[in-house]
């Protein structure tokens, strides 16, 4: 080897090292006045996460009619009283057999004319149930409920799933034993590109790093498939019926497409921060943007029906009639205008009367 080739090796070895050095030394040393370490506390509040083998799950109990109860007040109204969902979300329950229970393999999602795919036959792992109650639930208030009340909707979920029976009680103490009795508990695959398997010409180890997965990617995405412009308003416009956190934005369907173009991803919606002078108009742009903090435009927009009523069919129907607006915003109610019911808004008196106030005086 020559003198010149050693000194090459020597400087590549030496580079290696200073790299392995910097990847091992803290960000603080690295980057010196920027940041610094977490606290145990800090990654303790963090690492909130349930993994398959239940490591992270906190300990406590829930029963089926403790999550019956926090069903009927905080899920059904989305989900259906029994799992069903209305026409908004998908069902939750169904699909599944006995024989699917034995074997721990869903029949149905190998018919390719079975009629949908609702979550319990797709759940192969229990905790992914749990975690996601947790994390993502309700819909207008995450991260609300309490261990004992994620426990019990778990639990009720489970039941109307016909995986465990009416006087259940969820505990992190037998979730395994439960885990046993799932549907589709052996219906994972490990056939594709994240583990060994027949994809990208069968790699024998899994591609951590997506070396694989992202050479040859297609320079210009291509749009496949869209509403049709008959379907578009078919549930009202999806942009608002989309929550204010994470990527998904929502296409806005409220019209026609003109010329068939791909849907228009919608903006970020931007909370009203004020309005014309005048203390009506300021009153009228804080109801707005307590409407929209509190999700009440997921289902209500201001002049077409979404999941329920107008906010100009409201004021028609209760014109002036401010303190009943209130009330049923803060208690709920199904009935008055349908099947589907409303949940009660977990919100204070004041800020209840003015979005009552607002209807009543036409939500201008």
């Amino acid at each position: 080897m020559s003198s010149l080739l050693k000194r090459a090796c020597g400087l590549l070895l030496g580079l290696a090292a200073l790299q392995v050095l910097a990847q091992a030394m803290p960000a603080a040393q690295r980057f010196p006045g920027i940041g610094r370490a977490a606290t145990a506390q800090e990654v303790q509040a963090w690492d909130t996460d349930v993994r398959p083998d239940f490591k992270g799950l906190p300990k406590g109990s829930g029963s089926v009619a403790k999550g019956q109860e926090v069903w009927e007040a905080k899920c059904a109204s989305c989900h259906g009283v029994f799992g069903e969902s209305n026409e908004v979300f998908a069902p939750l329950v169904g699909g599944t057999t006995d024989e699917d229970a034995r074997t721990g393999r869903v029949g149905n999602l190998r018919r390719s004319d079975y009629p949908g795919r609702t979550t319990m036959m797709k759940l192969s792992q229990v905790s992914t149930l749990w975690d996601y109650i947790n994390r993502a639930m309700p819909w207008n208030s995450p991260k609300s409920l309490s261990v004992e009340e994620v426990y019990g909707v778990t639990a009720y979920i489970l039941h109307l799933g016909g995986v465990v029976p009416a006087d259940f009680t969820l505990r992190d103490g037998n979730i395994t034993q439960v885990q046993q009795k799932l549907p589709n508990r052996n219906g994972k695959t490990t056939d594709h590109g994240l583990w060994p398997g027949r994809e990208f010409d069968g790699t024998t180890v899994p591609d951590v790093q997506g070396s694989t997965c992202m050479s040859n990617c297609s320079v210009e995405p291509k749009v496949a498939s869209m509403l049709p412009d008959f379907a578009r308003d078919a549930h009202g416009n999806l942009a608002e019926q989309n929550r204010l956190v994470g990527p998904q934005r929502g296409a806005r369907t409220a019209s026609p497409v003109a010329g068939g173009a791909a849907p228009v991803a919608a903006a970020p919606q931007v909370v009203a921060q004020a309005g014309p002078p005048g203390a009506r108009a300021t009153e009228a742009a804080r109801a707005r943007a307590l409407a929209q903090a509190s999700n009440c435009t997921a289902c209500h927009a201001p002049d077409r029906r979404l999941v329920g009523p107008s906010w100009a069919e409201i004021a028609g129907r209760h014109k002036g009639n401010a303190a009943y607006l209130s009330g049923k915003i803060r208690a709920g109610g199904i009935g008055a205008w349908g099947n589907i019911p409303m949940p009660p808004q977990s919100l204070g008196e004041d800020d209840a009367l003015l979005l009552g106030n607002w209807l009543a005086a036409g939500a201008p």
